[in-house]
């Protein structure tokens, strides 16, 4: 049913309020400089195990876990998840899915099976493509963005913060654009090293820790930043 890259049993961190298993999808067509999972870029890439196993598991984990998330990679990017995703609700799990938005029209279709989302916001979306190498990115992020603001499903958006690729009036400039759009909840995550395919310094920029994110705050109901 699903491509798929690896398994974590247990997260109490990828669902909010909730202890989840992560399925991480294979396949990505976007190559972002930060990217810590760069292992699951290639769709064709032998899975790491079977649908079946992770049914299976799931399974024996009723009771113990609130959610599945389905993570990547790009889990949209799969015709399976919807079928996954009702696989998983049929078991009696919430479903959770991490997504860049890529592809904004599937995720249209997508949304209603899903509890919460979080979307990856990887800068102002007139300057998408300096993340993601690929042109016309940032049309497809801000579309998925607002798909996600008008469906009512529960979301996070948040954006990793690199002084190299994103600067203080680039940061700032985002906030001003989701705040715009409607966005409530928005986090900030620092960059962290582990498992990055460049070999970007890892440094936290000095504006996390200024009145840049103290003003950005004061524009979302709920706003954090999440440490590396």
């Amino acid at each position: 049913m699903l491509r798929i890259g690896g398994l974590t049993p247990y997260s109490a961190t990828d669902y909010p309020g909730c202890f989840s298993a992560v399925v991480f999808c294979q396949g990505c067509p976007w190559h972002c400089h930060y990217c810590h999972n760069p292992h699951l870029l290639a769709a064709g890439a032998p899975p790491a195990m079977a649908w079946d196993e992770v049914v299976d598991f799931l399974g024996r984990r009723r009771g113990l876990l609130d959610a599945v998330v389905f993570s990547g990679g790009e889990p949209t990017l799969q015709d399976g998840l919807a079928e996954a995703a009702r696989a998983v609700k049929a078991l009696g799990f919430k479903v959770g899915l991490h997504t860049a938005g890529m592809y904004p029209e599937r995720l249209r279709e997508l949304l209603p099976l899903f509890n919460w989302v979080g979307m990856d916001i990887k800068a102002p979306f007139a300057d998408y493509e300096q993340i993601t190498g690929v042109a016309g990115s940032g049309a497809k992020a801000r579309n998925s963005a607002r798909w996600i603001l008008d469906s009512g499903v529960d979301y996070e958006f948040r954006t990793t913060v690199h002084s190299a690729l994103l600067s203080r009036e680039a940061l700032a400039a985002l906030g001003r654009e989701l705040a715009a759009m409607g966005a409530q909840h928005y986090v900030l995550q620092e960059f962290r090293q582990q498992g990055c395919a460049e070999p970007l310094p890892p440094t936290a920029p000095a504006y996390l820790r200024c009145g840049t994110v103290e003003r950005m705050s004061q524009q979302f109901r709920q706003f954090s930043v999440r440490k590396a």
